[in-house]
């Protein structure tokens, strides 16, 4: 009989991580697409190079950059932030609330289902430049179809682009486009939920409302929290849907963080060093939203 002949690496070290070189290509790749633009970008940060220029001309820096930013010295940084975040929390809140509820609705067997779930698919599908100006037509104040049923019902129109509205319609079509995102996920998290749990209360007398606080929620909250994680990301870093929109108008009203970075960077400023700072800061905001997040996931495990 042939016996099974082990072959061990000649490397002490690869002996004692045999896993090794099955991940290095996925951590070559991994390094080469996230590690590296990230080490670009800081180092940009820390100069004054300005699109167009010579390398040989760009200074260092430092941390000017970041201490111009810090100092106020920058006109719009922090209202560009303050206005990020509030997007980001009410963003994620809306689509979370609106995706549960969508979703609980979907949970029931009804005639069609598999028609309504594929129309949830296409927002997703949409790309969000096309989704922006399906929205910019249905906002329009004169022709747009929004005010026209607004009209038809005895309302007012609303001019949904201007300066007081133009915060709201930018969430309003974020929401719609994701919305179904989150409604999907939270959809095939309640069907995979074990059926003893609500048998056993609905023996002991609960309502749907109990049911839906004491079993639900806590079977659901790993789910919600990945939702949240994601959802909070996408709406942090947020600049098709504005871009296209509302081009960041007016005035600095829709200027999110992203749309902050790109007209420093590549608008009429051309200061690419400056822009690189604030997305430094856009990538820490990202990274301290993420580790906060992942603890609320670590400590719903652990309870």
């Amino acid at each position: 009989m042939g016996r099974n002949i082990k072959i061990r690496p000649a490397n002490p070290w690869l002996r004692k991580h045999p896993w090794a070189p099955y991940i290095f290509p996925t951590a070559a790749v991994m390094l080469l697409l996230f590690v590296v633009p990230i080490l670009f970008v800081f180092v940009i940060s820390l100069t004054n190079y300005r699109l167009g220029a010579e390398f040989s001309q760009v200074s260092f820096l430092g941390f000017s950059n970041f201490l111009r930013l810090f100092s106020g010295e920058e006109s719009g940084f922090y209202y560009s932030i303050g206005i990020s975040v509030l997007f980001m929390v009410l963003g994620t809140a809306i689509q979370l609330v609106l995706g549960m509820i969508c979703a609980l609705l979907l949970n029931h067997e009804f005639k069609g289902k598999s028609i309504v779930i594929a129309c949830l698919i296409v927002p997703i599908a949409m790309t969000p430049s096309i989704v922006s100006q399906i929205w910019k037509l249905m906002f329009h104040g004169e022709f747009g179809v929004i005010n026209y049923f607004l009209k038809a019902v005895g309302g007012q129109g609303v001019q949904w682009l201007d300066a007081n509205h133009a915060f709201l319609s930018v969430l309003i079509a974020t929401v719609w486009q994701y919305t179904p995102f989150v409604t999907l996920m939270l959809y095939a998290g309640l069907r995979s939920l074990p059926e003893s749990p609500y048998e056993s209360a609905v023996l002991d007398g609960a309502n749907q409302w109990q049911l839906f606080r004491y079993i639900t929620l806590p079977l659901m909250k790993n789910l919600i929290a990945l939702c949240a994680l994601l959802r909070s990301i996408d709406m942090l870093k947020t600049f098709d849907i504005p871009y296209v929109l509302t081009q960041g108008g007016p005035g600095n009203v829709t200027r999110f963080l992203g749309l902050k970075i790109y007209d420093t960077g590549f608008g009429e400023q051309n200061f690419v060093g400056r822009a690189s700072a604030m997305a430094v800061i856009l990538i820490i905001l990202v990274s301290l939203i993420s580790l906060i997040l992942f603890q609320v996931m670590n400590k719903s495990r652990e309870s």
